[in-house]
């Protein structure tokens, strides 16, 4: 999706830098390399674009226009909440719902495209008034959990994994609505992935709340 978007834009003042939130970068780097992207892309293994935006969950993206101002602030990026609805088994989503996603996908593609071709005058570029009552600002809290999540890092990076764990555990504590944090924290499957039966539980425990909230964007699915 972002190659074909890059190289589709690039020649017009458009650029992509994608971040992988992964503490192992050995986790992330096949799937970059398996795509070979020509735009940027980065391994943050400390999360610290997750605790500059707010981020809490992957993909989000962030519009920056070229003087630096945040236009569109973190949000989903061209995707739909289909895990609610996988199967736990097969992870196979029913077919309305995987339309869904297709159509997200397409607004999502388009919003872009006609940014980079109205600029400022875009439909969904969002004023400085407008993006900052849309910015969620961290609190204490949250700014602790990332401070705990990088000290328990640097720690399993000095092979002490027993220090590090009382840490994420605060972590996660006081930052529960980062799955950023909670993915990088708890026990991976082979494949590398926190997607076993506990990450299941916890998607259970949502509720009624969504996995990924709803993009506040013209045409976008709800």
């Amino acid at each position: 999706m972002w190659q074909a978007l890059f190289d589709e834009l690039k020649d017009q003042n458009f650029s992509i830098i994608t971040v992988a939130m992964d503490a192992d970068a050995e986790a992330a780097r096949p799937f970059i390399e398996a795509a070979a992207p020509d735009y940027i892309s980065l391994i943050d293994r400390d999360h610290r674009v997750a605790g500059l935006y707010n981020m809490v969950n992957v993909p989000q993206a962030v519009w920056i226009d070229e003087s630096g101002q945040i236009v569109r602030p973190p949000e989903v990026a061209g995707t739909y909440d289909t895990v609610r609805s996988r199967d736990k088994v097969t992870r196979e989503v029913p077919a309305e719902v995987q339309a869904r996603r297709d159509e997200a996908r397409i607004v999502y593609q388009d919003a872009i495209r006609d940014w980079v071709k109205h600029g400022a005058e875009s439909k969904h570029v969002f004023s400085p008034a407008e993006a900052k009552a849309r910015l969620t600002i961290p609190d204490d809290h949250v700014a602790t959990a990332h401070a705990n999540f990088r000290l328990g890092q640097f720690l399993m990076r000095q092979g002490k994994p027993d220090a590090a764990e009382p840490l994420f555990t605060e972590a996660r504590r006081l930052h529960p609505e980062s799955w950023t944090i909670w993915r990088e924290t708890e026990e991976k499957n082979e494949a590398g992935l926190a997607a076993g039966p506990t990450f299941w539980a916890r998607i259970d425990a949502l509720g009624e709340k969504k996995f990924y909230d709803a993009v506040d964007m013209a045409g976008m699915p709800g």
